[in-house]
């Protein structure tokens, strides 16, 4: 008997159970008391090797990962995590074997369905679901599951789980940037054509020209002795009144000068306008809070296409030795602690900093 299995036999057995589970509570409920992350990310890795390891199917590896993710969610939402992003497939797992692919579609319709059925941790903390990727390589079947599990869980608003599936941070980048092309490609509305100087320049000219080719219209048709000089004076009062304008000869043919291309250019979106918050905006976690914590399991370091815009300057990344169907609350302790502490430290740093910027050092008397 493997000492997983054990372990796992003794932590089931009703008094130790119950002892865990007073503590789970009591470690939980000191952790509220303290910054909790809005927004935790889990790579999910490590259901493959453990099923080797412990002589199993490959699907029941990741049946054994979805309990943990369970049981994982429970302790997120508890402490206080409003958001939780987990990395249920990736685009690149399609070139598994289909027997592998096909078992997890399997088994992701046949988890939606329990988890709807017995939604008690969703309606227990008002978890509404989200699915993130490129959801056109998924099949019409599953697809259809996760569309009814989107809707039944949108009402509810406390909390969030974002599923990313199938789903890979290249792909969600380049759909971000071809919306933004789209968006930005549609006129304005009348309503929000900027008021520019070339609009207003072309506007007074246009009226300009529409008097004097009026006048002109005028004399041909009531032809007097002094025919030539009202003609001369009317083209001399349009000048006047724009000076910038043409000659009338070339003005009857209209010309598409540098102010009109303007013009039309101010009809659409200016390109410069385009900033990160845009794109964040088009991002697939567009809405959610900022990422604070993500998580790897199974000893690999690197993020594996995952989450890489979302990823910032005061996002703490950790990467943990065990494989994620042994990822429990004792694993996952450790983590929120530290990150509690970091930003006890840097709560503590900007309090000292911020009374030294504001103090002014007053110039000396002569």
């Amino acid at each position: 008997m493997h000492l997983f299995q054990i372990r796992r036999w003794v932590l089931e057995s009703p008094p130790i159970e119950w002892a865990v589970l007073q503590l789970r509570e009591l470690l939980l409920g000191a952790l509220r008391q303290g910054p909790v992350p809005r927004h935790v990310a889990f790579v999910m890795d490590g259901n493959r090797r453990f099923a080797k390891s412990h002589r199993m199917e490959t699907v029941e590896g990741h049946n054994l990962g979805f309990e943990a993710l369970a049981k994982v969610l429970e302790v997120c939402y508890k402490s206080g995590v409003k958001v939780v992003t987990v990395y249920a497939f990736s685009i690149e797992n399609f070139k598994r074997s289909k027997y592998e692919v096909d078992g997890l579609m399997n088994m992701a319709k046949v988890k939606l369905a329990q988890m709807l059925q017995h939604g008690d941790l969703l309606d227990r903390y008002g978890v509404s679901i989200r699915v993130s990727g490129q959801k056109e390589l998924i099949k019409p079947d599953l697809l259809a599951d996760i569309e009814r599990a989107t809707t039944s869980t949108s009402r509810n608003g406390d909390a969030i789980l974002n599923v990313c599936f199938p789903y890979t941070s290249h792909e969600e980048i380049t759909t971000a940037i071809r919306n933004t092309v789209l968006d930005y490609s549609k006129p304005l509305p009348v309503h929000q054509r900027p008021f520019s100087e070339s609009h207003i320049k072309h506007t007074i000219r246009s009226r300009h020209l529409s008097v004097a080719a009026s006048r002109i219209h005028d004399r041909s048709r009531s032809p007097s002795p002094g025919g030539a000089s009202d003609m001369e004076d009317s083209t001399s009062s349009s000048t006047t009144l724009n000076a910038d304008s043409p000659p009338l000869d070339s003005t009857l043919t209209p010309k598409v000068d540098d102010d009109t291309n303007e013009e039309l250019r101010s009809k659409y979106p200016d390109p410069e306008s385009i900033t990160s918050e845009i794109l964040n905006d088009h991002m697939y976690t567009a809405g959610l809070p900022p990422l604070d914590l993500l998580i790897r399991t199974s000893g690999v370091e690197r993020l594996s296409d995952f989450m890489l815009w979302q990823c910032h300057e005061n996002t703490d990344i950790v990467f943990l030795k065990c494989l994620w169907p042994e990822f429990d609350l004792w694993s996952f302790l450790p983590v929120l602690v530290e990150w509690q502490w970091r930003r006890k430290k840097d709560e503590e740093r900007e309090r000292v900093a911020r009374p030294a910027a504001r103090r002014v050092v007053k110039p000396k008397s002569t």
